[in-house]
Protein backbone atom coordinates (compact mmCIF):
# COMPACT_ATOMS: atom_id res chain seq x y z
CA UNK A 1 0.00 0.00 0.00
CA UNK A 2 2.81 2.36 0.96
CA UNK A 3 4.73 1.54 -2.26
CA UNK A 4 1.66 2.24 -4.39
CA UNK A 5 1.08 5.51 -2.56
CA UNK A 6 4.69 6.58 -3.10
CA UNK A 7 4.53 5.73 -6.79
CA UNK A 8 1.28 7.67 -7.10
CA UNK A 9 2.81 10.72 -5.42
CA UNK A 10 5.94 10.42 -7.56
CA UNK A 11 3.82 10.28 -10.70
CA UNK A 12 1.97 13.43 -9.63
CA UNK A 13 5.27 15.17 -8.95
CA UNK A 14 6.54 14.27 -12.41
CA UNK A 15 3.39 15.62 -14.05
CA UNK A 16 3.57 18.73 -11.89
CA UNK A 17 7.17 19.33 -12.93
CA UNK A 18 6.26 18.87 -16.60
CA UNK A 19 3.36 21.32 -16.28
CA UNK A 20 5.59 23.91 -14.59
CA UNK A 21 8.29 23.49 -17.25
CA UNK A 22 5.68 23.80 -19.98
CA UNK A 23 4.25 26.94 -18.40
CA UNK A 24 7.73 28.47 -18.12
CA UNK A 25 8.45 27.70 -21.77
CA UNK A 26 5.19 29.37 -22.81
CA UNK A 27 5.92 32.41 -20.64
CA UNK A 28 9.42 32.56 -22.10
CA UNK A 29 7.90 32.94 -25.57
CA UNK A 30 4.97 35.18 -24.62
CA UNK A 31 7.00 37.49 -22.35
CA UNK A 32 10.51 37.67 -23.83
CA UNK A 33 13.17 39.82 -22.14
CA UNK A 34 13.44 43.45 -23.37
CA UNK A 35 16.54 42.92 -25.48
CA UNK A 36 15.43 45.53 -28.03
CA UNK A 37 15.92 48.15 -25.33
CA UNK A 38 19.37 46.72 -24.63
CA UNK A 39 20.54 47.80 -28.09
CA UNK A 40 19.20 51.35 -27.84
CA UNK A 41 22.60 53.07 -27.79
CA UNK A 42 24.23 56.37 -28.65
CA UNK A 43 25.09 56.89 -32.31
CA UNK A 44 28.80 57.43 -32.98
CA UNK A 45 29.75 59.13 -36.26
CA UNK A 46 33.27 58.40 -37.51
CA UNK A 47 35.40 59.37 -40.49
CA UNK A 48 36.78 56.91 -43.05
CA UNK A 49 39.69 56.10 -40.71
CA UNK A 50 37.44 55.32 -37.75
CA UNK A 51 38.16 58.55 -35.87
CA UNK A 52 35.19 59.83 -33.88
CA UNK A 53 33.57 62.97 -35.29
CA UNK A 54 30.40 63.21 -33.24
CA UNK A 55 28.36 61.28 -30.67
CA UNK A 56 24.61 61.61 -30.14
CA UNK A 57 22.92 60.70 -26.84
CA UNK A 58 19.85 58.45 -26.72
CA UNK A 59 16.36 59.98 -26.57
CA UNK A 60 16.40 60.83 -22.85
CA UNK A 61 19.74 62.62 -23.13
CA UNK A 62 21.86 59.80 -21.72
CA UNK A 63 25.32 59.01 -23.03
CA UNK A 64 25.12 55.27 -23.66
CA UNK A 65 27.94 54.30 -26.00
CA UNK A 66 28.35 50.68 -27.03
CA UNK A 67 31.00 48.95 -24.93
CA UNK A 68 32.52 45.78 -26.33
CA UNK A 69 34.62 43.61 -24.01
CA UNK A 70 37.10 43.13 -26.87
CA UNK A 71 37.87 46.86 -26.60
CA UNK A 72 38.47 46.87 -22.82
CA UNK A 73 41.64 46.30 -20.83
CA UNK A 74 41.40 42.59 -19.81
CA UNK A 75 42.44 43.61 -16.30
CA UNK A 76 39.15 45.49 -15.96
CA UNK A 77 37.08 42.46 -16.96
CA UNK A 78 39.03 40.15 -14.63
CA UNK A 79 38.72 42.56 -11.70
CA UNK A 80 35.02 43.22 -12.31
CA UNK A 81 34.11 39.53 -12.39
CA UNK A 82 36.31 38.71 -9.39
CA UNK A 83 34.38 41.28 -7.34
CA UNK A 84 30.87 41.21 -8.81
CA UNK A 85 30.32 37.71 -10.22
CA UNK A 86 33.24 35.30 -9.96
CA UNK A 87 31.28 32.35 -11.40
CA UNK A 88 29.90 34.38 -14.33
CA UNK A 89 31.31 32.07 -17.00
CA UNK A 90 29.90 28.95 -15.28
CA UNK A 91 26.36 29.81 -14.11
CA UNK A 92 23.20 30.16 -16.22
CA UNK A 93 22.13 33.59 -15.02
CA UNK A 94 21.70 32.64 -11.36
CA UNK A 95 24.54 31.66 -9.03
CA UNK A 96 23.17 29.05 -6.56
CA UNK A 97 26.27 29.28 -4.35
CA UNK A 98 25.88 33.05 -4.01
CA UNK A 99 22.16 32.64 -3.27
CA UNK A 100 22.85 30.16 -0.46
CA UNK A 101 25.55 32.44 0.97
CA UNK A 102 23.20 35.44 0.86
CA UNK A 103 20.39 33.51 2.57
CA UNK A 104 22.74 32.30 5.31
CA UNK A 105 24.12 35.78 5.93
CA UNK A 106 20.59 37.19 6.04
CA UNK A 107 19.60 34.50 8.55
CA UNK A 108 22.55 35.31 10.80
CA UNK A 109 22.42 39.10 10.56
CA UNK A 110 18.69 39.59 9.99
CA UNK A 111 19.43 41.72 6.94
CA UNK A 112 21.13 41.49 3.56
CA UNK A 113 24.89 41.36 4.11
CA UNK A 114 26.07 39.87 0.83
CA UNK A 115 24.26 40.08 -2.48
CA UNK A 116 23.42 37.25 -4.86
CA UNK A 117 22.82 39.28 -8.02
CA UNK A 118 24.81 38.08 -10.99
CA UNK A 119 25.97 40.30 -13.84
CA UNK A 120 23.01 39.00 -15.86
CA UNK A 121 20.56 39.87 -13.07
CA UNK A 122 22.08 43.34 -12.83
CA UNK A 123 21.60 43.74 -16.58
CA UNK A 124 17.92 42.85 -16.09
CA UNK A 125 17.69 45.57 -13.43
CA UNK A 126 19.28 48.07 -15.81
CA UNK A 127 16.77 47.26 -18.54
CA UNK A 128 13.70 46.92 -16.29
CA UNK A 129 14.14 48.97 -13.08
CA UNK A 130 11.91 47.76 -10.24
CA UNK A 131 11.60 48.39 -6.49
CA UNK A 132 13.94 46.18 -4.44
CA UNK A 133 11.40 43.58 -3.27
CA UNK A 134 11.29 39.79 -3.09
CA UNK A 135 8.87 39.73 -6.02
CA UNK A 136 11.24 41.86 -8.09
CA UNK A 137 14.12 39.52 -7.25
CA UNK A 138 12.11 36.52 -8.47
CA UNK A 139 11.31 38.33 -11.74
CA UNK A 140 14.98 39.31 -12.15
CA UNK A 141 15.97 35.68 -11.65
CA UNK A 142 13.58 34.43 -14.33
CA UNK A 143 14.55 37.23 -16.71
CA UNK A 144 18.24 36.44 -16.22
CA UNK A 145 17.66 32.83 -17.26
CA UNK A 146 15.69 34.04 -20.30
CA UNK A 147 18.56 36.29 -21.38
CA UNK A 148 21.13 33.53 -20.89
CA UNK A 149 19.08 31.30 -23.21
CA UNK A 150 19.16 33.95 -25.94
CA UNK A 151 22.49 35.76 -25.68
CA UNK A 152 26.12 34.65 -25.37
CA UNK A 153 28.09 35.31 -22.20
CA UNK A 154 30.39 37.77 -23.95
CA UNK A 155 27.41 39.71 -25.30
CA UNK A 156 25.75 39.77 -21.86
CA UNK A 157 28.90 41.24 -20.36
CA UNK A 158 29.16 43.80 -23.17
CA UNK A 159 25.51 44.83 -22.68
CA UNK A 160 25.99 45.13 -18.92
CA UNK A 161 29.02 47.37 -19.46
CA UNK A 162 27.06 49.44 -21.99
CA UNK A 163 24.19 50.10 -19.55
CA UNK A 164 26.01 50.29 -16.20
CA UNK A 165 25.08 53.57 -14.43
CA UNK A 166 27.91 56.02 -13.73
CA UNK A 167 26.03 59.00 -12.35
CA UNK A 168 23.86 61.65 -13.96
CA UNK A 169 23.29 60.94 -17.64
CA UNK A 170 26.39 58.74 -18.03
CA UNK A 171 25.79 55.08 -18.79
CA UNK A 172 28.33 52.47 -19.76
CA UNK A 173 32.05 52.04 -19.35
CA UNK A 174 32.97 53.65 -22.69
CA UNK A 175 31.10 56.87 -21.91
CA UNK A 176 32.35 56.97 -18.30
CA UNK A 177 35.98 56.44 -19.36
CA UNK A 178 35.77 59.25 -21.90
CA UNK A 179 33.92 61.71 -19.68
CA UNK A 180 35.84 61.12 -16.44
CA UNK A 181 39.30 60.26 -17.80
CA UNK A 182 39.32 61.41 -21.46
CA UNK A 183 40.42 57.98 -22.66
CA UNK A 184 38.97 54.74 -23.98
CA UNK A 185 38.62 51.78 -21.58
CA UNK A 186 41.59 49.92 -23.06
CA UNK A 187 43.94 52.58 -21.65
CA UNK A 188 42.89 52.70 -17.98
CA UNK A 189 45.24 52.74 -15.01
CA UNK A 190 44.71 50.48 -11.99
CA UNK A 191 43.23 53.37 -10.00
CA UNK A 192 40.83 54.23 -12.82
CA UNK A 193 39.76 50.60 -13.15
CA UNK A 194 39.00 50.48 -9.42
CA UNK A 195 36.93 53.67 -9.50
CA UNK A 196 34.95 52.56 -12.56
CA UNK A 197 34.14 49.25 -10.86
CA UNK A 198 33.03 51.06 -7.69
CA UNK A 199 30.80 53.73 -9.27
CA UNK A 200 27.89 51.57 -10.57
CA UNK A 201 27.32 50.20 -7.06
CA UNK A 202 26.10 53.66 -5.97
CA UNK A 203 26.49 55.99 -8.97
CA UNK A 204 24.92 59.16 -7.58
CA UNK A 205 26.49 58.93 -4.12
CA UNK A 206 29.96 58.23 -5.54
CA UNK A 207 30.10 60.65 -8.46
CA UNK A 208 33.66 62.01 -8.45
CA UNK A 209 32.56 65.38 -9.84
CA UNK A 210 30.26 65.90 -6.82
CA UNK A 211 31.38 63.59 -4.00
CA UNK A 212 35.13 63.25 -4.31
CA UNK A 213 35.74 61.87 -0.80
CA UNK A 214 33.09 59.18 -1.22
CA UNK A 215 34.48 58.32 -4.64
CA UNK A 216 37.98 58.05 -3.20
CA UNK A 217 36.82 55.83 -0.33
CA UNK A 218 34.89 53.52 -2.65
CA UNK A 219 37.91 53.27 -4.95
CA UNK A 220 40.05 52.23 -2.00
CA UNK A 221 37.56 49.49 -1.08
CA UNK A 222 37.96 47.99 -4.55
CA UNK A 223 41.74 48.36 -4.43
CA UNK A 224 41.78 46.58 -1.05
CA UNK A 225 39.84 43.69 -2.56
CA UNK A 226 42.14 43.49 -5.58
CA UNK A 227 45.16 43.42 -3.27
CA UNK A 228 43.60 40.69 -1.12
CA UNK A 229 42.84 38.67 -4.26
CA UNK A 230 46.47 39.18 -5.35
CA UNK A 231 45.34 40.79 -8.59
CA UNK A 232 47.63 43.74 -7.87
CA UNK A 233 50.81 43.95 -5.80
CA UNK A 234 51.73 46.33 -2.98
CA UNK A 235 53.48 48.75 -5.33
CA UNK A 236 50.47 49.00 -7.67
CA UNK A 237 48.18 49.38 -4.67
CA UNK A 238 50.02 52.33 -3.12
CA UNK A 239 50.60 53.94 -6.51
CA UNK A 240 46.86 53.73 -7.24
CA UNK A 241 45.98 55.26 -3.87
CA UNK A 242 48.09 58.31 -4.72
CA UNK A 243 46.42 58.90 -8.08
CA UNK A 244 44.09 61.89 -8.23
CA UNK A 245 40.33 61.48 -8.49
CA UNK A 246 38.86 63.33 -11.52
CA UNK A 247 36.72 66.29 -10.46
CA UNK A 248 35.76 67.62 -13.88
CA UNK A 249 34.01 66.08 -16.86
CA UNK A 250 35.49 66.01 -20.35
CA UNK A 251 33.35 66.46 -23.49
CA UNK A 252 33.14 63.16 -25.37
CA UNK A 253 34.11 64.72 -28.72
Amino acid sequence: MMVRFSQHVLQKMKWGALIIMGALLVLNVVYPPPLTKAYNQSIVVTDKDGQWLSVFPVEDGRWRIKTDIDDIDPRFVDALLAIEDKRFWQHSGVDPIAVIRAVRSWGRAGRAVSGASTITMQLVRQLEPRPRTLGSKIIETLRAVQIELRVSKREILSLYLTHAPYGGNIEGLEAASLIYFDKHPDQLTTAQIALLIALPQAPEARRPDRHIKTAQASRQVILNKLLTLKMIDEHEYHEALEENIPQNKTPIV
